[in-house]
């Protein structure tokens, strides 16, 4: 619980005292003008503790938690089973507190986490190497945006309408920073990326192409046949990727990405009210020493001994601001930490059998509800229809206790009667046939 401390008008007069100022007007008159605000803040009347107490609790009454309801919802944040072991593991004293290993002596153990964490990331995503988790996804995607510009020193991103509206929003926001200019492409009549809309946007001042798999829409990509298309004028090819689908699909590596970047909750992390998690950055060998982040090595001490260090920090804190190409302190450590636990738990081929089971129930899902697909490709976990009275839809099976989906209206115009289910080895066969039994209740009435 935080600790509050007041300060009084007598607080305030001796600190003033102490520093020399008369006033904090005074204090402050290094300021200047154009940036006060010279108002009162726009705040309420204070209130009682007991009131403030009962309107807090009447305002979190109103927030619904995954299990006090049936949800399909999805759009980058899912609802997986997170097993006790990472609780009891993640709790423990020596990770409770994963700041920065200072001196790798005495942090052998958090070292070790963030290496076996970038182990299984680069297996998952085909590429050699990666760094030791990063915010979220969205901050990854702008990092490797960072890196795209640096590297190709052209200033135009290219960007897929399937990937995340959160990530296409902070690609443009931190684009502004480094003066690039982000173009969007559109989606074709099945969902997927058009390719020749993606070819037509680049050009030689491309410094890089994003893409997403699957894309928001739930739709695998051709990635193979875009990267083709993406790398025709030298650009950097980036995929943002939801991990655990990957244990099914062929990794972006090996199918023509130079960077690999996604969004770590699915493994391991609860939803949470949507954070905190982490991010992954995994990249081709080239692009090691312009990576976010930390990235820890694998050594041998004096004596012979396995052990392991930072062998690359390329923060501001560590060396010339200039020259850093992120602001990366503890990322999201204890986050990663859990991803890399649940990964252990499922292996190899546990990881597979999920895929697979998610696939089954998707394809199952589809079928049962019945509505025209907005993507009838190949989905994996997530897929999106057209609903009638979506609005009627909608609020009828949240009180029946089921979330039905993601309304894609919000993000996407061209689908307002648009809904992307997910599904998760949580959605057992009865919850899929109720939210049907709902659709043909909609369809019929």
């Amino acid at each position: 619980m935080s600790r509050y401390t007041s300060a009084t008008d007598r607080d305030r007069a001796e600190m003033l005292e102490a520093i020399g100022a008369a006033s904090v007007e005074e204090l402050f008159e290094d300021i200047p003008e154009g940036v006060r605000l010279k108002r009162e803040l726009d705040l309420p009347p204070g209130m009682p503790e007991n009131e403030v107490f009962d309107h807090l609790a009447a305002l979190a009454a109103k927030n619904t938690h995954s299990d006090a309801e049936v949800t399909f919802l999805g759009a980058g944040m899912y609802d997986h089973y997170v097993p006790a072991l990472i609780d009891s593991i993640i709790s423990r004293s020596e990770f409770l507190t994963p700041y920065t290993p200072y001196q790798p002596e005495i942090s052998q153990g958090g070292l070790q986490v963030m290496f076996e964490f970038q182990t299984a990331i680069s297996e998952l995503t085909g590429l050699p190497v990666s760094n030791a988790s990063v915010y979220e996804g969205p901050s990854a995607a702008a990092a490797a945006a960072y890196l795209a510009r640096t590297q190709t020193k052209r200033t135009k991103l290219v960007c897929s309408r399937g990937v995340h509206p959160h990530t296409r929003e902070t690609l443009v926001t931190h684009s502004r920073g480094f003066g690039t200019e982000v173009v969007e492409t559109a989606l074709d009549e099945h969902g997927a990326t058009d390719i020749d809309a993606l070819a037509a946007a680049i050009d030689d001042d491309t410094a890089a192409v994003f893409l997403q798999q699957p894309n928001f829409l739930g739709t695998v990509e051709d990635i193979g046949t875009l990267a083709e298309a993406a790398k025709q004028t030298g650009a950097l090819l980036v995929v943002s990727a939801d991990p655990l689908p990957l244990a099914i699909l062929k990794p972006p590596g090996e199918l023509g990405a130079d960077i690999c970047v996604g969004e770590g909750q699915t493994l391991g992390n609860r939803l949470d009210f949507g954070g905190p998690s982490f991010g992954f950055f995994a990249a081709s060998e080239k692009y090691i020493r312009r990576m976010p982040g930390r990235i820890a090595g694998e050594t041998t001490d004096l004596d012979g001994k396995r052990g392991f260090v930072l062998t690359l920090q390329t923060r501001e804190q560590h060396i010339r601001r200039e020259k850093a190409t992120h602001n990366i302190c503890t990322s999201q450590a204890l986050n990663a930490l859990a991803g890399v636990i649940y990964l252990s738990w499922l292996g190899k081929r546990g990881a597979v059998e999920l895929g697979e089971l998610m696939l089954k129930r998707t394809a199952y899902a589809r079928e049962a509800l019945g509505l025209e697909a907005i993507n009838p490709g190949p989905v994996v976990r997530e897929f999106a229809v057209r609903v009638p009275d979506i609005d009627g839809f909608v609020k009828r099976a949240r009180e029946q206790g089921i979330n039905p989906g993601y309304r894609l209206g919000r993000d996407y115009p061209e689908y307002e009667d648009g809904l992307l289910v997910a599904i998760t080895e949580r959605r057992t066969k009865e919850q899929i046939d109720a939210l049907a039994s709902l659709v043909r209740e909609a369809v019929t009435a």
